[in-house]
């Protein structure tokens, strides 16, 4: 009886055991609204800005097929090894060592969970209930909005992977249904077919640059990945489930953003629903999109914050939750910028989690308190990727870090 009430249903501190996995549509439900990132609208924006309807598919083809490859390997060794980023870490960072990547993890999610408050509160406060928000002021009202939406988020976060799994459920079927049928609309009442409306604008961009726009839109929220697919199957079940929900989920995002911006001149489908006329089910489409994705995102806050103070995750997920919830409007008006710059911080950290599974799997490990090569190779390789502005900033900062990690591990075997 004691053993059942210990337990811990999202295995925190221990890998995922064949009682704990979930069924495969379950787990395709949690990956894809995962992905269902309002922030990836605004990716599609520029991207129908820079790119004609050709260069747009090749562009998420290109950008897509690099993302799927850094969380698919991600989702296998998640599904295989049954652990979550920051148990992986312990491995490859050392046991104090590992804090710097759930630091760097749990502050950038915090984040987006509070920009993502913001994202549904402020939309609405202006658009349905008619009050003016600036980046000075806001209307109670709208306060009131981010208070309850955050509740709501925190305590389905609290509940962890089953909760998660329920919000899920619900809101990937109704996001992309009436997303799509809204898209539809949108189209259908326009002067120009698709390609044509495409051609419009600048179209200064260039495919490379939009698929580095693909990449940075979800590389860093994709580190994440093996704290959901450890409850997969088996690791091919973490693989496929990955790679196929990034780039449905992805691209439905950037169609989305795309469409709006060309037909309607919004930011998201929601203005496009708007529009035409749909208030409610904009309403509807906009809170279940941002909460799939705010939902993960505390639960992985959670997850790194309790590696560090060794404090539940369910605490961890308050406390990340009231943060999250108080700094929401100044972090959507003042942050956005920064977090995108901590974006780059978290591609490298995955990279090394990938490079150390794959060349001590099956072997028996004596745990580190730091291992200084990849702390290295992280505050490098974020360095680089913030700073070199040539090709993928995501994929310089993963090679930099690597280099650093494996003249380490060349040291350390001298030794």
């Amino acid at each position: 009886m004691n053993n059942h009430k210990t337990h811990d249903a999202d295995y925190t501190n221990m890998p995922v055991d064949k009682k704990g996995r979930k069924s495969n549509l379950s787990m395709f439900m949690v990956m894809l609204g995962f992905t269902f990132f309002s922030a990836s609208m605004w990716v599609g924006q520029q991207l129908a800005s820079g790119l004609t309807w050709s260069q747009f598919l090749w562009a998420i083809l290109l950008g897509g097929a690099i993302l799927a490859a850094y969380t698919g390997a991600l989702g296998w060794i998640g599904a295989e090894s049954g652990l979550t980023l920051d148990m992986l870490a312990r491995k490859s960072f050392g046991s104090k060592g590992s804090w710097l990547p759930s630091a760097m993890i749990s502050f950038t999610q915090t984040g987006w969970f509070g920009v993502g408050l913001a994202m549904f509160a402020i939309p609405v406060a202006k658009e349905i209930m008619g009050l003016e928000v600036t980046p000075d002021s806001m209307p109670w009202e709208g306060y009131l909005l981010v208070f309850v939406a955050g509740i709501l988020m925190t305590a389905s976060a609290y509940y962890g992977i089953k909760s998660l799994t329920i919000v899920s459920y619900i809101a990937v079927p109704a996001v992309a249904i009436l997303g799509t049928v809204a898209m539809i609309l949108a189209i259908s009442r326009g002067d120009a077919g698709l390609v044509a409306q495409f051609a419009k604008g600048t179209k200064d961009l260039g495919i490379i640059a939009g698929a580095g726009l693909v990449v940075g839109s979800f590389v860093s929220g994709g580190t994440a990945t093996p704290n959901f697919t450890r409850f997969a199957k088996n690791a091919k079940v973490g693989l496929l489930i990955t790679v196929v929900a990034f780039f449905l989920g992805n691209s439905l995002m950037f169609l989305f953003g795309a469409v709006s911006s060309i037909y309607a001149g919004g930011n998201d489908i929601f203005e496009v629903m708007l529009n035409l006329n749909l208030f409610y089910l904009a309403v509807l489409v906009l809170g279940l999109n941002i909460w799939t994705t705010n939902d993960n995102a505390l639960y992985t806050a959670g997850l790194g914050l309790s590696n560090i103070f060794g404090l539940s995750k369910k605490t961890m997920v308050i406390i990340s939750g009231i943060i999250g919830t108080l700094a929401s409007v100044w972090l959507y008006w003042n942050f956005c910028d920064w977090l995108n710059v901590l974006n780059c911080t978290l591609p490298p950290v995955g990279i090394i989690l990938i490079l150390h599974y794959f060349t001590h799997r099956g072997k028996e490990e004596k745990e580190t308190v730091v291992n200084w090569s990849a702390v290295i190779g992280v505050v490098a390789g974020a360095v680089v990727a913030n700073l070199v502005h040539w090709g993928f900033a995501s994929i310089n900062g993963m090679i930099v870090a690597s280099i650093c990690w494996g003249l380490g591990q060349l040291i350390s075997k001298k030794n």
